[in-house]
């Protein structure tokens, strides 16, 4: 199933750069299972081939717990991808292990601070405390940072404020 939602994800994003819209990247939850096996990297390397799509036109969404199951398998497996030009995200980030060394050693490029966290941001002092935290802490790691789950225009602009670089919603 994520052979053909890779592969579906990067012919339509083509299609996309094809009528003109070049600056899209597509992103694609990779699911914790697919990385026990050696797949994925081939996988990877495969859906790009064939829909001719650019690497650094997808990205790849893991969380946080798949860095956690067999963390040297992960981390070879995700340089691999990273060598393509493939964008690597940690998805829902602040709800899982957290773990700062892991943020620091693994070849990413952004991390997506979860929805929870955003949800109730306006209302919630130890939400914002929590989003700056992430915010600086992953622009120390040069970092790009995105807001999940933004439903409002006083979201973006607090975000916007306390440097998060994108939003999501």
């Amino acid at each position: 199933l994520t052979e053909w939602v890779l592969q579906t994800a990067c012919r339509q994003n083509r299609q996309w750069h094809d009528m003109g819209f070049s600056d899209m990247r597509v992103s694609v939850n990779i699911s914790s299972q697919l990385f026990r096996s050696d797949k994925l990297p081939a996988m990877v390397e495969n859906a790009l081939e064939k829909t001719g799509l650019p690497s650094c036109c997808l990205e790849l969404e893991i969380t946080e717990s798949v860095m956690m199951q067999n963390p040297d398998h992960v981390m070879r497996q995700l340089q691999q991808i990273k060598k393509m030009g493939v964008f690597i995200s940690i998805d829902d980030f602040g709800t899982g292990y957290s773990s700062f060394n892991y943020l620091k050693l693994l070849p990413i490029d952004s991390v997506k601070i979860d929805r929870t966290f955003v949800h109730d941001l306006l209302v919630s002092d130890e939400n914002m405390a929590i989003v700056k935290a992430i915010i600086a802490a992953a622009h120390i790691l040069e970092l790009t940072v995105v807001a999940e789950g933004m439903e409002s225009v006083e979201q973006l602009a607090l975000l916007e404020r306390n440097g998060c670089d994108q939003g999501q919603g």
